[in-house]
Order: C-alpha cells, then structure tokens, then sequence
C-alpha cells in the first residue's frame, strides 16, 4: 500500500493535503516518491532554514542520542544549560531567561501564562490578521474566525485591534491589561510588516499601562526577515519573545525568552518534553551553522534578488509584492490556491497566505541559481 493511501486509512486528518508524498531532502530541496525534485518554499511552514538533512544537526542528534535523550525540568543537564545560555546571548536586550517547550503555540501559552501571573491581570490585546496558534490559548490571541468559532467559547480577555493603527492600539490598552502580542511580520495574515512607528509605540503604550509587550516571532526569527529575530530590524525590544519554527533545524521546539522580572513561581508552568537534551543539541547546532553561515546576511541578500528579479517579470495578475528578508508575499488580484498546484507540476512547492498571497519561505540555504528558477517559474505561472 502506498504512503499516501496508509495515512488516508489511519490518520485523523487535519491538514488539505495536497497529492504529494515527499520523501527526502537536501538543501533547499526536496523529492517524492517517484524521485522528482522540487525547490520547497514551503519549509516546513519556516521550519527548514538552515536546509532539509543539514549535516551540521544530522551529528549532533546522532551523538546526542547515544548519550541521553531525556531529562526533566527537574534535573539541571549540560545541553540544556548551553543552549539557555546560547539564546541569552543573542536575544534582544533585558531578555535574561528562557523556558524552553515544544512548539510555538506552547512558547504562546507560556507567554500568556506569565504575562497573567506577573501582571495579575487578564486582558490581552492582539491584531486583525495575527496567528499565534491552535491551543485554545493562543487559538483565542489568534483573529481568523474561521480557526476560532468552531472552539467557542475561547479564553476569555481577549481583544482585537487593526495591524499598525497606533490609535486604536492605545484605545484598546488599559489598567486589565496584561499583554499586547504582536507578530513583527505577520506570515499567516499575508505577509505583512509592522511598520516602525506601530512596534516603537506598542513600546510606549506597554510601558505606560504597565502592560507586557510580547513579539511572536515563531515565523519571522532566526534569520528570516534578514536578521537573527525581526524585531531586530526595528530597534525595539519586546518583554517577551515567543520563538520555534527554525530553532533546531527541524527537530520540534519552542522557547520563551522574558524579562527577569516576568520569572513565574515555580510549579506554577511545566513540560515533559520540552528543554530535552536530544532537541537541545540539534539547537545548539542550527544555531551555530546560522552564525557561522552568516543566514541573516544571506537572506537578505537573496530575497532582494527575488524581488529584483521578479519586479522585471511581473504579471498583471499581481497586486503587490512584499519582501522581507526570505520571507516573500505575492498579493493576487484573486485567488491564490489554483496557482499552487501549477507551480508543483513546474516544480516550486509555495505557500497560500489568506485567499489572495502565495507565500514563499524557502530554507535560507537556498541558491542564487534556485532563487532565480523560484522567480522565473512563479512569473511564468501567474503569466499563464
């Protein structure tokens, strides 16, 4: 029995699955099972930066999984301490501590979670078009209501405000407030940017509520947008920075860096999995190969040169374009989702975001040669 067939027959589908079943990779690339190749931007939805079957990780992973995999949070470990201390190093300003989990959804309940228990308040205030997750936390941060209506009723304190309107942003902000969350560049809402006056005034308004400013940057961090985390790019510092996706080059894990003064009480948040020693060492890896390869750099310069290329090839269908970094969104004037198959028959596997935006997030491994074929084929489809 085919893969494609044993997964339709035992598993509790969530995801629109598209008729491909993808088998290996390397680099930027991956194949099927009938070995044909294919440019992924998709990445593992952001996961695959530092590329598919990086030897870097492959090692680390195999030599720590002859040593120990497994060791709870109440325990110290040698990998663990490494890679706590790794993430302090490079994390924004004041950000000294870091809870590590599993995914990005858990790094969003745990921000919620501490903002709550600092603060002693409720209130959360999110943007129109943001995802912060599935949990039925971050699920309730999270503005599709598509996502939200079949799980009512969600966490309650939650509000919404529009993407980069500082005035409602303030209006929204007051003495129950606990958090604003935020996605520097929102991926899921179309690839959006926030722009430098709404994340320099997200700062002012926390501050002056005593409320906790929190950047999700499960999509946009480790390299991405052009810099180690995108908040970077704007010179303003969160309390809380939620992080997962490229972390540890595949291997499933999720971090909270906070300020000290946001340190919950003991007992009071936990994981089994999270912080083990088996995905610590593959960050530990990712990490470094980031900084040794200079991505950030490397991703900047190779998603100008899409959007270079690209802007000379632009069909009328087109709507906008917006670029940071290796992190790419197309805006249609229609619908996005009957261009992807195309584009995997020609052998660049995107991404929709929203009904109109194919996105692109591909490893930032990625070549100069097969950012080009990435442009050049998405120009000749979208020209069909």
């Amino acid at each position: 029995m085919k893969s494609s067939e044993l997964e339709r027959a035992h598993a509790l589908e969530v995801f629109p699955k598209r008729d491909l079943t993808i088998v290996r990779g390397e680099g930027a690339c991956v194949w099927d099972d009938e070995d044909r190749r294919y440019i992924d931007c998709v990445g593992g939805i952001g996961v695959a930066s530092i590329g598919h079957a990086n030897p870097a990780v492959a090692e680390a992973v195999a030599e720590q999984a002859r040593v120990l995999v497994s060791c709870p949070g109440i325990f110290y470990n040698d990998v663990r301490a490494r890679l706590l201390a790794e993430l302090v190093s490079i994390a924004p300003a004041g950000l000294t501590g870091a809870f590590l989990c599993n995914s990005g959804a858990e790094a969003v309940e745990a921000a919620i979670k501490f903002a709550r228990l600092a603060t002693g308040r409720t209130g959360v205030v999110s943007a129109m078009r943001g995802f912060h997750g599935r949990t039925l936390g971050a699920l309730s941060a999270t503005h599709k209501k598509e996502y939200r209506e079949p799980f009512g009723p969600l966490v309650p304190g939650f509000s919404f405000v529009p993407f980069n309107h500082v005035e409602k942003l303030r209006a929204a902000v007051g003495e129950d407030t606990a958090a604003v969350i935020v996605e520097p560049v929102q991926g899921e809402g179309g690839v959006r940017p926030a722009s430098p006056d709404y994340l320099q005034a997200a700062r002012r308004i926390c501050d002056e509520a005593g409320a906790v400013l929190v950047f999700d940057e499960i999509q946009t961090g480790f390299c991405r947008t052009g810099r180690m985390f995108a908040c970077d790019r704007y010179g303003v510092a969160p309390d809380v920075l939620c992080l997962a996706k490229a972390i540890a080059g595949g291997v499933p894990l999720g971090a909270v860096l906070a300020q000290e003064r946001l340190q919950p009480p003991p007992g009071r948040h936990g994981t089994t999995f999270g912080g083990n020693p088996l995905a610590c060492a593959a960050a530990l890896a990712a990490i470094r190969f980031m900084r040794d390869e200079r991505l950030d750099e490397r991703a900047e310069a190779l998603g100008a040169r899409f959007s270079e290329r690209f802007a000379r090839l632009r069909p009328a269908r087109v709507r906008a374009v917006r670029q940071v970094g290796l992190m790419i969104g197309v805006e249609l004037r229609e619908r996005c989702r009957p261009y992807l198959e195309p584009l995997a028959e020609r052998g660049i596997l995107a991404l929709p975001a929203g009904t109109t935006v194919i996105r692109l997030l591909p490893p930032l491994v990625i070549t100069e040669a097969q950012i080009d074929e990435v442009a050049d084929t998405l120009a000749r489809v979208l020209s069909d």
